[in-house]
């Protein structure tokens, strides 16, 4: 969707190489510079190297959206997650953000602009329970979001999150796909059943455009009406 409004796009991957040549593929139909990076979201150093590969290629850096994400499909009570599960969600899930902003505002800072759009979750909202890692991890995003509006607005960059409920992506179909998850979707949902990821993209890029030029500091909540946050 960048790309058909005219963006050139980097994007990175950890191992899904077929799909994002599949995306690459696509995106680049609509004649703008689509490519695709073989990184780590959650390791410090990818997110240098991807970052530095980004500015190598397009020459600046206008919007970044840190959306990479884990969840686990199982429950798991507090009391059983153990300090791997619990580390490896903080690291892939909000480590990735701080990191990927770290080496992606010196250059918007030089730009003296930029759209900083990190993805949450209603989860980050309401908390999550027997998933409460993940929870933490969004809610955690939440308030980073906070303070780097506010923190960077002087340079003319602006900080928004959109904040997904049930997505219809490889990450939630395990249990969208089964009947407990239809019904749960069914019944949780007013609209009545998950989003696409189209529906998420799209206010993703509402706010990376010109038409979001006075919204800072805000988390938009695209849930179908699942959770009712102020």
């Amino acid at each position: 969707m960048f790309a058909q409004a005219g963006a050139d796009v980097i994007f990175s991957y950890s191992s899904a190489k077929e799909a994002a040549k599949q995306v690459q593929a696509e995106a680049g139909k609509h004649g703008t510079r689509v490519e695709a990076f073989k990184a780590d979201a959650g390791k410090h150093e990818d997110n240098r190297k991807l970052v530095e590969f980004c500015i190598k290629r397009l020459g600046r850096l206008d919007v970044l959206v840190p959306n990479a994400g884990i969840w686990n499909v199982e429950d798991l009570p507090i009391e059983k997650m153990g300090e791997k599960q619990w580390d490896e969600m903080i690291r892939v899930n909000l480590k990735s953000v701080y990191s990927v902003i770290h080496f992606a505002v010196p250059q918007m800072i030089k730009q003296k602009s930029g759209k900083i759009i990190p993805i949450s979750s209603t989860a980050a909202q309401r908390g999550e329970s027997f998933h409460t890692h993940y929870g933490a991890s969004k809610g955690a995003i939440v308030s980073l979001v906070k303070g780097l509006s506010t923190e960077l607005a002087c340079h003319g960059i602006l900080v928004n999150s959109v904040a997904p409920g049930w997505v219809a992506t490889d990450m939630s179909n395990p249990v969208l796909h089964t009947k407990a998850g239809q019904k749960m979707a069914a019944s949780v949902i007013p609209i009545g059943r998950p989003a696409t990821a189209e529906e998420i993209a799209g206010p993703i890029l509402f706010l990376a455009s010109d038409l979001a030029n006075f919204i800072n500091g805000e988390i938009l909540n695209v849930n179908g009406g699942s959770v009712l946050c102020g």
